[in-house]
């Protein structure tokens, strides 16, 4: 009889320690999606089975806190795919969740972004039009996802719409690639301590609104424009009455929301 090597021994001990830590996991998520049930549940006897339950705030405050701790081997990029799956499914659970994509000229893309960031258990819909997506974040439970590769300045729009807010900018995660869309909702929008706010303007000069910005303590950053009106970045976190905004170059300009910065910059 052949006396199995040690390396061999090594390997099958670490597999059975795999086993078990998979068991383990396995016991942890159907915990948590109960606890996701007796919300829900509670959610209903209180009268609010109808309500979307989205807090990107708060979710984004615990997927820092996650990476905040020691670990050694899981990189950033599993650690938040894993829990925005997890967090995802919860929040399906909870009550009405549908996300409708607007593609523009990068489809793919952005449903990868859109999957990556919202998980899979909310029903997913492609549309041609970013005023079919709008159309479906002002439904109970909806977020529209739209691309910034258009010729349509959709997001100048949620100037007369303030129901409606960016509050997800995607990718969420630097590495997986270039900011190509944002996500739209009826939320409200709390500050998570490391944010971009979306500020809209028709004032002519790149450069010039950047400088009037900068004179008043704001950083802004150029992301896309079309149709006469621009959209910028501001680093940090700003409320759509803020004096040093209205002081910037333009008659018709405005905040349309904001978002966390990407977790790994």
């Amino acid at each position: 009889m052949t006396e199995a090597t040690p390396t061999a021994l090594s390997l099958d001990a670490i597999r059975a320690r795999l086993d078990v830590l998979d068991a383990e996991l396995l016991d942890l998520l159907d915990q948590r999606a109960g606890i996701a049930r007796e919300v829900a549940a509670a959610k209903a006897a209180a009268g609010d089975a109808d309500k979307f339950a989205l807090r990107p705030g708060r979710e984004t405050q615990l997927i820092r806190r996650l990476l905040d701790r020691p670990h050694d081997h899981a990189t950033a990029s599993l650690i938040v795919r894993v829990w925005r799956e997890v967090i995802s499914d919860s929040l399906w659970r909870q009550g009405p969740f549908h996300l409708s994509v607007f593609g523009g000229r990068n489809d793919a893309r952005v449903t990868e972004a859109a999957r990556m960031r919202f998980g899979t258990a909310p029903p997913l819909s492609l549309v041609s039009k970013a005023e079919e997506a709008l159309a479906a974040a002002r439904t109970v439970g909806g977020v529209a996802i739209l691309s910034l590769s258009s010729d349509t300045p959709w997001w100048g729009r949620l100037l007369a719409e303030p129901q409606l807010k960016v509050f997800c900018a995607l990718p969420c995660l630097a590495g997986w690639g270039p900011m190509n869309a944002l996500a739209v909702a009826n939320v409200e929008i709390e500050p998570s301590g490391d944010d971009r706010t979306f500020w809209v303007t028709d004032a002519v000069g790149r450069e010039a609104i950047e400088d009037a910005l900068s004179k008043d303590g704001v950083a802004a950053e150029l992301v896309t424009e079309a149709g006469g009106l621009k959209l910028f970045a501001l680093a940090g976190y700003y409320q759509a009455d803020d004096e040093r905004l209205a002081r910037a170059p333009g008659r018709l300009s405005g905040v349309i929301g904001a978002a966390p910065a990407p977790f790994d910059v």
